[in-house]
This record gives C-alpha cells, sequence and structure tokens, in this order.
C-alpha cells in the first residue's frame, strides 16, 4: 500500500514538508518499502488518509534516504511514526520512555484516527505534547537501546 501514499526521497524534501505544511498535522513515517511490519502499517496510513485531510498530511520516507533525520531522531525500530504541526515537532506521551515518535504499526485505524484528532487539538490550543488516547495494550512495547548508558 505504500504505492498510495507520497514519498519523500531526500532530506531538503523533508525540511520543506515540514516547513510547507501549515494548519495540519504532519505525519512522517520512517522505514522500508519492503518490511512486513512498515507494510502493514501503510495500509492504516493510506485507508485513513482521504478521512484525515483536514486535519493531517502523511508522508513516507525511507530511512535509507535521509540519513540525517534517522539519527536525529533515533530510528533504531522501524517503521517509527513523527508528527509535527506548522514546523514544530510534536511529542506524545504513550506511557512509554521515548515521546518523540510512535515505534511499530498501529493496531486499528481508529488509533491512528484518535492519535491524530489528540495531536490536532492539542496543537491548535499550543501544546506541544499531548496525552496518547491509543489504549496501552494496543501500544507495541520496546527497550531503548541506550538505556543503562
Amino acid at each position: 500500500m505504500s504505492f498510495l501514499l507520497p514519498k519523500l526521497t531526500c532530506k531538503r524534501e523533508v525540511d520543506q514538508a515540514i516547513k510547507s505544511v501549515a494548519e495540519k498535522v504532519l505525519v512522517l513515517r520512517f522505514g522500508r518499502d519492503d518490511d512486513a511490519v512498515c507494510l502493514q502499517l501503510d495500509d492504516i496510513l493510506a485507508k485513513t488518509a482521504h478521512d484525515l485531510s483536514k486535519m493531517a498530511v502523511i508522508y513516507l520516507v525511507d530511512v535509507n534516504n535521509v540519513p540525517v533525520y534517522t539519527q536525529y531522531f533515533d530510528i533504531s525500530y522501524i517503521p517509527s511514526t513523527v508528527f509535527f504541526f506548522n514546523g514544530q515537532h510534536m511529542k506524545v506521551d504513550y506511557g512509554s520512555p521515548d515521546h518523540t515518535k510512535f515505534v511499530g504499526s498501529f493496531k486499528t485505524k481508529q488509533d491512528f484516527i484518535d492519535l491524530i484528532e489528540v495531536i490536532y487539538r492539542g496543537a491548535m490550543r499550543g501544546k506541544l505534547i499531548v496525552r496518547s488516547p491509543i489504549d496501552p495494550k494496543n501500544i507495541p512495547k520496546y527497550d531503548l537501546l541506550y538505556q543503562g548508558i
């Protein structure tokens, strides 16, 4: 399903998307087109893109094409989804140690829709961090690689 969503292929395109998307949530899915979990997430993103078109813009970013952002956002697990609003990185409290990105695939389309709505409403109120509406059972668990350093 990744062919249904627009792709950003270089740092300049990612920079331009972050700067130019206004009054909408910018969703950047970092991953690979040939990864099974990325394809599962892409399916959810593609099916919800039209419903969320007034609130969000969704782009796919290949981790191999943009190593600067892969390193900056510490993307060690794919897929990782990062959110922006008016050029500002939006953080989400998922109940995990990392608030900068969502790691893994969403379990349902509704989980993703709910998350975008919460980010959008919070951002419109000037918040930079919001609490995730997703049931903690539906959030993938992982260990941070730099834990204990």
